[in-house]
């Protein structure tokens, strides 16, 4: 990130040409490390009370649902990556890596290398995996490095914080809550389905992430909400949340950030628009929904068995 950019890049187009200029030099295989020859002597200013930590962690993510998917390890599906992508419906297209990214369970590097081993076999998929892994990550880095206001609308083009500012007191169809938000209680299927699939998955199609935080604009009471609401909800439930590319996402889709202006319209001004009548012209919708209603069924039912087996358990030590 230092090394491409001294400054804060106005989208991948400005940043791609320095990035590639330099992966000769970076994108190579890792050096054998020796072992260290001195011990460690660091001192620890103040001792940590690492029960009360886990505690209060364990305390506050007590609602969020445990995943089972997300199995520790490097394999990455590479096949179909570039033409399934952006279709919810095909959740395997994905290569479900920004978890294993995000935690250090393996680097960026280690991927980028190992999918350019594949690239006469698969090339436009792994073309198009290269620019998501290098570019576009190193974009949101560059973001959120050089822009002090990265999740707020001050950090927003001056184009796009003007025309949200402008449409702020727009008339809106539907208004919701933070909680009917986080439990889905909207009048739109499609939204309440990507919400519960991130809420039960700990991850959300990437096609969807966009759609879900445009329609968090479109029904709160202005964009500054709006965009605490995104960031809010991700950092809970997202399993990769809480990066650069998490923000990023929230202040590309409401706050229009390495974007361009799109037609004026009712409350988004010139941000980008996304509908559900789009949505349906690619992909299949219906059973997208269907796809998370039997995810949230499962989930629940495991849950269920799981208390039904700590009351039993607990009845038998008290007998």
């Amino acid at each position: 990130m230092w090394a491409a950019s001294g400054k804060l890049e106005y989208s991948a187009r400005t940043i791609r040409g320095k990035i590639n200029k330099l992966l000769p030099e970076y994108l190579v295989e890792f050096p054998k490390l020796e072992p260290p020859k001195k011990k460690w002597v660091g001192v620890m200013d103040k001792v940590v009370d690492w029960d009360s930590l886990i505690d209060k962690v364990v305390r506050e993510g007590a609602e969020v649902p445990e995943v089972e998917w997300c199995v520790p390890g490097e394999d990455a599906g590479m096949e179909n990556y570039s033409t399934d992508r952006n279709n919810p419906v095909k959740p395997k297209a994905l290569s479900g890596l920004s978890p294993y990214l995000h935690f250090g369970q393996i680097s960026a590097q280690r991927c980028a290398l190992e999918a350019r081993k594949v690239r006469n076999t698969y090339p436009q998929a792994v073309d198009t995996f290269l620019e998501e892994l290098i570019v576009r990550r190193e974009l949101s880095d560059n973001f959120c490095y050089y822009q002090p206001h990265y999740d707020s609308l001050d950090g927003a083009w001056e184009w796009a914080r003007n025309s949200l500012t402008d449409h702020a007191s727009d008339k809106r169809e539907h208004t919701y809550s933070l909680e009917q938000l986080e439990k889905g209680q909207t009048a739109d299927p499609l939204w309440n389905a990507s919400q519960l699939e991130m809420v039960y998955q700990g991850k959300m199609h990437g096609f969807m992430r966009m759609y879900w935080a445009k329609k968090i604009l479109e029904w709160t009471k202005g964009p500054e909400e709006a965009l605490e609401i995104s960031i809010y909800l991700n950092n809970k439930y997202e399993i990769d949340g809480r990066d650069p590319s998490g923000y990023v996402g929230c202040m590309w889709s409401i706050c229009g950030v390495h974007d361009q202006g799109w037609k004026e319209r009712p409350v988004f001004g010139k941000i980008r628009y996304m509908n559900y009548a789009g949505c349906k012209r690619k992909f299949d919708v219906d059973s997208y929904i269907s796809y998370v209603k039997s995810l949230v069924s499962v989930t629940k039912k495991k849950k269920r068995k799981a208390e039904e087996q700590l009351t039993r358990d607990s009845i038998d030590l008290n007998i």
